[in-house]
């Protein structure tokens, strides 16, 4: 082929609307010497046979986020590519069927708005004003989204690809991808059937194929992709005359409809009706070898499987008379993939470096438009606008093997639209990692939760609790956890507490210089030797990229402490940076060593008789010693904010730490009771108070900034400039008088009838028994004592801003005893 291209920036490999997407926003950011690879025609993998729904409605801020910005995209993509395509927003009615529902509903609403999005509540005659077949008789009420809608899939596709192309990227049909080869100065060189590319960086938008490519990076340290395919069927009805009168009269299609409590959604598909169950007796594809994936299935189908979606169906008819009037003309059978939370994979590929992933989507034409987007300003600018840790692919780490992946896409699939309650932890693709006390920790009552992978105790029932899944199908704190937490709080309160906490992420950086390297990291101090503290990393923009904990076991000697969520992505950041020389080590040690917290008041006479550290040493030392026998490292420190410490020790020596601690005294403690201290403190949590949606200036880190130093530390010329500028919003805790729910992540706070900002966690505080609740609010709204309102679930909740520093002890008196 003379035009085929030897050279390019980004090669993609896949051309269904994502990678279109890529290539159309890596052009638009003046990207144009790019290449997209197809192996078929545009289209032929699960993009040909979506639905094409464009909803925008989330709970979670980045995947509105990126919803959102595909409506904007695709309502002026054809006039700006010169492209015609079928989208009507005829907006969305999502239908409840009880009180739960009313409050999910009001809370994505208030994001909605929040986005600009006109979202609006309706009680069931609303919904049937709007939506006149529909049956209301067992409506609690409706949430309608007018940005909401359908379009065809294969026009997007070919728009993007218009626009792309009319810029000078090139897109390649009939060529598939067969490999990749990294280079020593880590480009690549991508094969084909026609040739090879040599490139910068190489995107993974394979779709359901994903997971096959992803096997061409592991020699250059990746990972196998963490993903499953489901059968997902949806039916066309036959043409209905009564709904062509309607739509003549009207001139317009009725909204799409979604009943969530049944789960399916049915909308008008010219006069006849689509109706998409997702069936709770789901099934899955190529899981097995007897049911191998096939080396081509682009353009293909699975043969109908009625009776899994029938019930469903029926419903579906019950609900809207008029839509079981007509036969059904065509089903549709076809491949979703899936990731073990449903959500795709945008961003670095985890280990390999220039290599990116846009891939696994399951509503790839509603997040499509964002995820170009999204990945464009991965790859251009390093960093995107929106915090993206929802999709980044180092969200899951060594934990996802293929048992896992399946079970949990099944689960996912079956309750595509349930509640995702802040109780409630999902049973399927468990005990992936355990403690070295978990059956100890299981036996004194505790009520596991999955963090990384890792299991640990959120709460200790006692005999007769309710510990079911239905107990946890509640927005509010009531419920038999509560009275436990209140418990578990007044122990580490007026006692001790020990919490046993597998998983942190732990990393070891020796060598020579190591001291003065991690100073032009940072953007505050190190400590001195034998010391921790907290240190902060920031992107270019100035922004909160992670916090770690950092102990100092020698001159240039350090261990660097952080959530268990993190690891990939803090080991990633940390290596990317390392000197080229080698002077530097860096190590692993997440799954070595295990840690304890035992805090509380009697902490120091628990551990007295255990140990024969010095525990006179002050707040934030560190010392090798031993505890009952064992050795350990012990670092002063408390997240609960109580006298406290940490013990660090090898996994075989835990259980008899652990058993001799419990002997002592100590009263085991969880995560929910932890969640609880810590908030009376104001200590952030990642990805939560903390992320890439906020400056460490805004952050209320300023303390933890050193602008004088001499270290040019990333972002430390943005953050000096925010300094001179001011900043637009403030972090701030309130207390809030909330009824029976506590302020949930990414609540509205309002003043007067203007949203002002937004709240980033909260719990109920038992030690100074007030709902409390972390956020960021305008900046001249953060003065202590300004009074405003959070909504929680629909419900307008006094809030007054408090004096900045911790709720509970504020001068640290306890901490420091």
């Amino acid at each position: 082929m003379a035009d085929f291209p030897g050279k390019a920036r980004v090669v993609i490999i896949g051309g269904g609307v994502v990678g279109a997407s890529s290539l159309y926003h890596l052009a638009k950011k003046g990207w144009t010497d790019c290449v997209l690879l197809e192996k078929n025609e545009l289209t032929a993998g699960s993009t040909w046979h979506a639905a094409g729904n464009v909803p925008t409605f989330s709970t979670s801020w980045a995947i509105m986020n990126m919803q959102r910005y595909s409506t904007e995209l695709y309502a002026r993509l054809g006039d700006e590519v010169d492209y015609p395509m079928n989208y009507h927003q005829t907006g969305s009615i999502r239908l409840a069927h009880g009180k739960a529902r009313m409050q999910e509903f009001r809370r994505a609403c208030a994001m909605g708005r929040y986005q600009g999005i006109g979202m609006e509540m309706l009680t069931p005659q609303e919904a049937q004003a709007r939506y006149p077949f529909l049956e209301t008789h067992d409506l609690e009420g409706a949430l309608f989204d007018p940005s909401d809608g359908d379009i065809d899939p294969a026009q997007l596709t070919q728009a993007l690809a218009k626009g792309a192309r009319d810029m000078g990227a090139k897109i390649i049909r009939f060529c598939p991808a067969t490999g990749v080869t990294q280079q020593p100065d880590d480009s690549w060189i991508v094969h084909t059937g026609k040739g090879d590319i040599a490139c910068d960086y190489v995107v993974n938008a394979a779709g359901y194929y994903a997971q096959r490519v992803g096997e061409w990076f592991k020699p250059y340290g990746g990972r196998t992709v963490p993903m499953m395919v489901m059968s997902h069927q949806y039916l066309l009805t036959e043409q209905i005359a009564e709904l062509e009168s309607w739509s003549q009269e009207n001139g317009r299609k009725l909204p799409l409809l979604r009943d969530v409590d049944v789960s399916y959604y049915l909308r008008q598909e010219k006069n006849g009706i689509n109706i998409g169950p997702y069936e709770p007796n789901c099934r899955a594809h190529w899981v097995d070898p007897g049911d191998p994936m096939p080396e081509d299935f682009s353009f293909q189908l699975w043969s109908d499987d009625l009776d899994r979606i029938a019930d469903i169906v029926a419903d579906a008819m019950e609900r809207v008379p008029v839509s079981g009037e007509a036969g059904v003309s065509r089903i549709i059978n076809g491949p979703i993939p899936y990731a073990p939370d449903g959500l795709p994979l945008i961003g670095p590929m985890p280990g390999v470096k220039n290599a990116f992933e846009n891939c696994v989507f399951t509503f790839g034409i509603a997040q499509g438009g964002g995820a170009g987007k999204v990945l464009a300003e991965w790859i251009v600018d390093g960093a995107t606008e929106w915090d993206m840790w929802a999709v980044d692919p180092r969200r899951y780490t060594d934990y996802t093997d293929q048992d896992y992946c399946n079970a949990k896409g099944m689960e996912v699939y079956g309750n595509e639209y349930a509640m995702h309650f802040p109780w409630h932890e999902w049973p399927a693709g468990r005990d992936k990692k355990l403690s070295p006390v978990h059956d100890r920790v299981k036996a004194l009552g505790g009520v596991m939760g999955a963090y990384n992978g890792w299991e640990r105790a959120n709460w200790f029932a006692q005999p007769g609790d309710d510990v079911s899944q239905q107990a946890t199908h509640t927005w509010g704190r009531a419920g038999p956890w509560e009275q436990r937490i209140r418990e578990e709080c007044e122990a580490v309160r007026d006692a001790c507490g020990v919490l046993d906490l597998p998983g942190f992420s732990r990393f070891k950086i020796r060598g020579q210089g190591a001291d003065e390297w991690l100073r032009g990291q940072i953007t505050g101090a190190l400590p001195k030797l034998g010391r921790g503290g907290l240190i902060y990393f920031s992107d270019e923009r100035g922004r909160i990229l992670t916090e770690m904990t950092v102990a100092r076991e020698g001159a240039d000697n350090f261990i660097l402490i952080t959530a268990a969520t993190a690891q990939w992505h803090d080991a990633e950041l940390l290596k990317s940076r390392l000197p080229a020389d080698g002077r530097l080590t860096f190590e692993d040690w997440t799954t070595r060593m295990s840690t304890l917290i035992v805090t509380g008041p009697t902490s120091r006479d628990v551990l007295a008789g255990l140990t024969p550290a010095d525990l006179s040493l002050s707040w934030l030392s560190m010392q090798e010693t031993e505890v009952a026998g064992r050795w350990a490292a012990l670092v002063r420190l408390s997240f609960a904010g109580e006298l406290g410490w940490e013990i660090h020790a090898e996994n075989a020596d835990m259980p008899a730490i652990y058993d001799a601690v419990l002997a002592a005294g100590a009263r085991p403690f969880g995560m929910y009771a932890l969640n609880s201290l810590r908030i009376e403190k104001g200590y952030r949590t990642w990805k939560g108070d903390l992320s890439t949606d906020y400056s460490l200036l805004e952050g209320g880190l300023d303390r933890f900034v050193k602008l004088d130093k001499p270290q040019d530390f990333p972002g430390k010329a943005a953050i000096l400039a925010e300094k001179q500028q001011g900043v637009k919003k403030r972090f701030v805790t309130l207390i809030v008088e909330a009824g029976e729910a506590d302020a949930p992540y990414m609540s509205c706070i309002r003043h007067g009838d203007e949203i002002v900002g937004e709240t980033t966690s909260g719990a109920w505080g038992y030690r100074v028994n007030a709902s409390i609740a972390l956020g960021m609010v305008r900046a001249d709204l953060a003065e202590p004592g300004t009074e405003l309102d959070v909504d929680i679930y629909g419900e307008m909740c006094r809030a007054v801003v408090q004096p900045d520093g911790p709720l509970w002890d504020p001068g640290n008196e306890r901490l420091r005893a």
